[in-house]
């Protein structure tokens, strides 16, 4: 394709606006933003400024946009998770590829129809699974095809989402509960599901799960405490004191997440005024939450290999970390310090340090722009399928062992059959 690829946004929030738009305004030779749709005037004004979109092109909402003649070559779709089915249904079939944010779908059953929709019409759809696109796990996936351990056995890895994150994303935010977006496990942890199967390249065959909301309940209120951090007399003390997590944190490092997420385009008078009546200024013991802040998953993969997954949001920092147990040695990898590992038995070990293989860690360790660069490519006919390539048949199987690990920690960890 020589000429530039055309793009309409769906949801200009944090992902649609703020992280792939702006990516792709750096490659205005290869992509262009020619349409914009969301339910906030605010949010839509600033996509308008961003990309110089004229306002005819700026839509009330993603239904709005989708009910016109197809205005682009590619969709992104960024909208809240209960919404992704229904729209990437219907601009599938008004001739759009896409860009889906994960998760596809919060039930199996869509998940494969359109999967299956995509495929019948010969449609591009890659859903963004970010992890497989940082050259942290590009490198354990070198490693790992390369022999380094030989086959791989036992695999324990870890999400820490961070005490911070968790009140913020799914305990006052977005993704609090589940009837508003979906379950925990397939909103966070679908990004490793995908991850593990895809370092392995085996299917997952069993699931079992057990995990809770432990912390963030009402019971768990300190004394003194109120409906809001602004009218709290325990702030001082609580570590999740939101006068601290956005106010106080804005003074520092300004327009930077999340304090653009509680506040569009944010100045102390509009967080403040966010903090007094909106979500983010509530108290985590008070909320409508009812995702888990906990999980663990055990998958069974063909061939035998285990799989041990731990989610918790009891962790002073952010970052993944796995450990793969192979028959001729051991890996173990930190997002956090960015090393990899590498211990053959019987061989001295060998440290990577992944700082040296790029220079780019903005967005999910480089994974944001990697995955939008590498679409943008293949959708000009540049490349064709790569390995990396988180194409919607592929992005199933992810979806389908987090939602299996849902079904079984709610059954009381009951063993669940995939294959």
């Amino acid at each position: 394709m020589d000429r530039i690829l055309t793009v309409a946004v769906a949801g200009c929030g944090s992902r649609g606006q703020d992280t792939y738009s702006k990516i792709l305004q750096k490659m205005p030779d290869r992509a262009k933003i020619v349409a914009a749709a969301d339910l906030s005037p605010e949010k839509l004004d600033g996509m308008r400024r961003l990309t110089g979109i004229r306002e005819e092109d700026c839509y009330a909402s993603a239904e709005e946009m989708l009910k016109q003649e197809k205005l682009a070559d590619v969709m992104l779709i960024c909208t809240p998770d209960q919404c992704h089915y229904s729209q990437a249904k219907a601009a599938l079939l008004r001739g759009y590829d896409l860009l889906l944010e994960k998760p596809i779908s919060p039930t199996a059953q869509e998940c494969r129809e359109l999967s299956d929709l995509a495929l019948k019409l010969g449609r591009k759809v890659a859903v963004c699974h970010v992890l497989r696109y940082t050259v942290f796990y590009q490198k354990i996936k070198e490693l790992l095809e390369d022999g380094a351990i030989g086959e791989p056995v036992s695999i324990q890895a870890v999400e820490q989402v961070g005490y911070w994150h968790q009140a913020h994303s799914f305990v006052r935010g977005n993704w609090r509960n589940e009837s508003l977006s979906s379950c925990m496990i397939l909103q966070k942890c679908c990004h490793d599901m995908d991850i593990l199967l895809w370092l392995t390249g085996k299917h997952c065959e069993k699931v079992s799960s057990f995990g809770s909301l432990q912390l963030f309940r009402q019971e768990n209120a300190p004394e003194g405490s109120a409906e809001r951090c602004l009218d709290c007399r325990a702030a001082e003390n609580c570590p999740y004191n939101a006068k601290k997590f956005y106010l106080d944190a804005f003074r520092r490092s300004g327009d930077a997440w999340p304090q653009n997420v509680v506040a569009f385009e944010p100045t102390e008078e509009k967080l403040l005024a966010a903090l007094r009546d909106g979500p983010y200024g509530r108290c985590v013991y008070r909320c409508d939450n009812d995702v888990v802040d906990h999980q663990v998953v055990n998958l069974a993969l063909e061939g035998g290999t285990t799989v041990s997954f731990t989610m918790t949001a009891f962790t002073a920092h952010g970052g993944r970390r796995i450990r793969i147990g192979g028959t001729h040695g051991e890996i173990l990898g930190d997002t956090a310090d960015n090393t990899i590992r590498v211990m053959r038995f019987g061989r001295e070990d060998e440290v990577i340090d992944v700082t040296k293989l790029t220079d780019d860690f903005s967005g999910h360790g480089g994974g944001d722009a990697r995955l939008v660069d590498e679409f943008v490519r293949y959708l000009r006919g540049e490349i064709g399928m790569s390995r990396t390539m988180t194409s919607i048949d592929r992005s199933v199987e992810s979806h389908l062992a987090a939602l299996a690990a849902e079904e079984s920690r709610k059954a009381g960890g009951k063993v669940i059959c995939l294959r």
